[in-house]
């Protein structure tokens, strides 16, 4: 699977979880400082929004200090549904009842450990199929379309 992965800073957290996407057999494009270059939260989450957008990346994965910021921006991004996960149970369940495509982490709060659980869980969780669970999925995927003319400030 193709994974883009971008952060606002580069520290032993994106270090760690880039080298286990590798190890995973992932492969892995960088943005940001991540690949040398001095990009803000909101630019970093559009970059990988777009790359999952547009299908050049089959999913994304985001950092910045509370990983908040970069799942705001790359939701701004048709096509993106960005879940910012704490530990393994909320990556399950952003997966599985909500065909989450991008993966945020908080640089603050997040240890090496508990990033190798969400990876686990992310990557071992597929999106519901069937069932009312499928149908919500359709349905928020369905508001991509629904209010592009929003006057939201």
């Amino acid at each position: 699977m193709k994974i883009a992965v971008g952060s606002d800073e580069k520290t032993v957290l994106t270090d760690f979880v880039v080298e286990e996407l590798k190890k995973r057999g992932h492969t892995v494009v960088l943005f940001g400082p991540l690949k040398g270059e001095a990009m803000g939260w909101p630019d970093v989450g559009e970059k990988i929004g777009l790359d999952v957008s547009n299908r050049r990346a089959d999913q994304g994965v985001l950092f910045c200090w509370t990983g908040t910021g970069v799942t705001i921006a790359a939701n701004k991004v048709r096509g993106v549904r960005a879940a910012l996960c704490w530990d393994a149970e909320t990556a399950k369940g952003a997966r599985m009842w909500d065909d989450a495509n991008v993966l945020a982490m908080s640089l603050r709060s997040t240890s090496t450990a508990i990033a190798k659980e969400i990876l686990d869980s992310w990557f071992a969780t597929s999106a519901a199929t069937t069932g009312i669970d499928a149908e919500l999925i359709e349905r928020a995927k369905a508001l991509d379309t629904k209010h592009l003319q929003s006057t939201a400030k």
